[in-house]
């Protein structure tokens, strides 16, 4: 019989002793606890397969996307989220598996995945289109006057949030939809053009729901958002941040650029924030470039 000093409560600094095994026989005999197993008696889950990125210096760090479990790339505008995500799609497609791509901002240029070797013929390209506001959230009135100014900018306000909101419900009915089906091998849920507070409005239980939905499966789900949303559910969580090493000229077949400049390589740098596969200390870094694909 197995048992360990407890201090008591009554008299401190007294030790008493406490036996385990008969009061899991007692808790047993308990009709609504007989079928509750100790939590040390639980069978311990193999660790996930992992998945190559695509990309050495991020195997290094992560040891590649776990399968079965939720993953998020995070990074601001211009960072190379898409990049890691697209190395990520290329090596799996590749490999001849079928993977979704659910495009919350319809940012997706087919040419460029193309040309950062995606298979086109594997991914299923979800493209989430602009939600059509009803005629509550008017810009002008019925005359044809224009509307008080502060009266506009709180009406653009609240149809842009609308907009965003109409558009994540779509998201979200979809990556359950692709979830259930248990046929890819890679989803990925580009978040990166949602505005942060729309994107913290996605319920944690859509997050649990998500991460019950491909345990134990093959798939392998990556959230690419600017900050982390998924709290808890997340199993590997990078930081990206990029530096740009060179750009393109701003002349470019003829037309010049005067707004804009297009990155032809970046060094970016990866975080691993957060890592429940106990393969990396948390904090790791690493770094490595990235060569722009043109299509043209």
């Amino acid at each position: 019989m197995s048992a360990f000093p407890v201090l008591s409560t009554v008299a401190p600094g007294r030790p008493f002793i406490f036996a385990v095994e008969p009061l899991l026989k007692k808790l047993g005999s308990v009709s609504k606890l007989a079928n509750v197993t100790p939590a040390s008696r639980l069978d311990v889950w193999p660790a996930p397969e992992m998945v190559s990125s695509g990309i050495a210096a991020l195997d290094g760090l992560t040891g590649g996307w776990p399968r079965g479990c939720l993953s998020e790339i995070c990074g601001p505008a211009s960072s190379g989220r898409t990049g890691v995500f697209l190395a990520a799609l290329a090596r799996s497609t590749r490999n001849g598996e079928v993977c979704a791509l659910v495009d919350a901002g319809d940012a997706l240029d087919p040419a460029s995945a193309a040309a950062s070797g995606v298979d086109l013929g594997k991914l299923l390209w979800v493209r989430c289109g602009k939600a059509v506001l009803s005629s509550q959230f008017p810009v002008l009135s019925s005359r044809g006057k224009q509307m008080d100014r502060r009266n506009m900018d709180g009406l653009d306000i609240a149809a842009e949030r609308q907009r965003w909101k109409l558009r994540l419900e779509q998201v979200l009915k979809v990556t359950d939809l692709l979830l259930q089906s248990n046929g890819f091998g890679m989803i990925v849920l580009d978040l990166g053009d949602i505005p942060v507070r729309s994107a913290r409005q996605i319920p944690l239980a859509s997050w649990f729901r998500f991460r019950r939905a491909i345990e134990r499966t093959p798939t392998v789900l990556l959230v690419v958002e600017q900050q982390p949303i998924a709290g808890s559910c997340s199993s590997v969580l990078v930081k990206v941040s990029g530096k740009k090493l060179s750009a393109v000229s701003s002349q470019l077949s003829g037309t010049r650029l005067t707004h804009a400049e297009l990155l032809d390589k970046v060094e970016i740098t990866a975080e691993l924030l957060r890592s429940r596969l106990e393969r990396k200390p948390v904090q790791s870094v690493t770094s490595f470039a990235s060569q722009a694909k043109w299509a043209g």
